[in-house]
């Protein structure tokens, strides 16, 4: 039986993100060409829902639906008290309670949210919203530089087209990586996404009140395979650890360390591209050290080994 996606559709949905999972899991299909998943579309009541792309939708169900699904998932909304004041209503509060699995994308979130579904619990949306969530939603541990959160039974995604990735990655737990790139070439998109929403977030350079950390961000580069503690970085730069730690921040969003190992994996990426080195010779270049080090860090970046990695960009290994 295929597993049921209940979509929760809400006044002002995202139109994007409304059709994302209608899309992705409809192209989930098994070897011999079977559905993996039924996806149903609901509102409170049953109602026709407007959509942010300037035309209503009548959805087939009213939210007694959610009482059948396996998975319940949340698109985005552009407004609303749910974005205002952090409140949903009761009946749909009730209803996505004690699901095996519920998910988000964009401001989908804020409904989770409003549902005391993420307390305590690690979450994204898109990167513009943070402030405010963390306004509205103190207690869910958020973190609005990644593409999506995979926590189990509950997956929150960033904006837009993270949602295709979060459903694509549903795909490839459910069913495993050959059926995931199997639905990704249908749906003409990457079996993956790198980085994350830092790439994406409009940052303005800040005034220059001040020393900046870009000399030893350039000098950073040029020394990937070696140590770099934060002292001896601050020394680099001429400033005291709090103030360089601070700077380095302002200028990039990232604190050193984060900002060092996104460095030392898209060098290493450069590497396994670009050259036969061995793994581990790879790993010393780019300042991982081990084989497993760098394996660990780009599994965590691009979610595939050093050895994936190279074969997809050059057929062999």
């Amino acid at each position: 039986m295929a597993h049921r996606i209940a979509v929760v559709a809400l006044d002002d949905v995202a139109t994007l993100d409304l059709g994302t999972p209608g899309q992705i899991f409809w192209a989930a299909r098994d070897a011999a060409g079977e559905h993996l998943y039924e996806v149903v579309t609901c509102s409170i009541g049953g109602a026709p829902v407007r959509t942010g792309g300037g035309y209503s939708i009548l959805p087939d169900h009213g939210l007694e639906v959610l009482a059948t699904a396996d998975t319940v998932l949340v698109p985005g909304v552009h407004s609303g008290t749910v974005l205002e004041r952090g409140v949903i209503p009761a009946e749909l509060r009730e209803a996505l309670q004690g699901h095996r699995r519920i998910m988000s994308i964009c401001t989908g979130a804020y409904v989770l949210a409003a549902a005391g579904l993420l307390d305590g619990r690690p979450a994204t949306t898109h990167w513009r919203d943070a402030d405010r969530f963390r306004a509205l939603f103190p207690r869910v541990r958020l973190d609005p530089d990644v593409l999506f959160v995979d926590d189990g039974d509950v997956l929150t995604s960033a904006g837009v087209a993270a949602g295709l990735d979060l459903c694509l990655h549903v795909v490839r737990r459910d069913h495993g990586v050959e059926v995931a790139n199997r639905t990704a070439r249908r749906c003409v998109m990457a079996p993956w996404r790198e980085g994350g929403q830092a790439q994406f977030i409009e940052r303005p350079l800040p005034p220059a009140t001040g020393p900046s950390t870009a000399a030893t961000r350039a000098w950073m580069l040029e020394h990937l395979d070696e140590p770099l503690d934060l002292a001896a970085l601050a020394r680099h730069s001429r400033m005291s650890v709090r103030t360089f730690t601070r700077r380095f921040r302002q200028e990039t969003a990232l604190s050193p360390a984060q900002w060092l190992i996104q460095q030392r994996v898209e060098h290493a990426r450069h590497l396994l591209e670009s050259s036969d080195l061995p793994v581990d010779q790879v790993a010393r270049r780019a300042g991982f050290g081990t084989a497993v080090s760098l394996r660990q860090h780009l599994n965590a970046a691009v979610g595939v080994s050093p050895l994936a990695y190279r074969q997809t960009f050059r057929g062999s290994v």
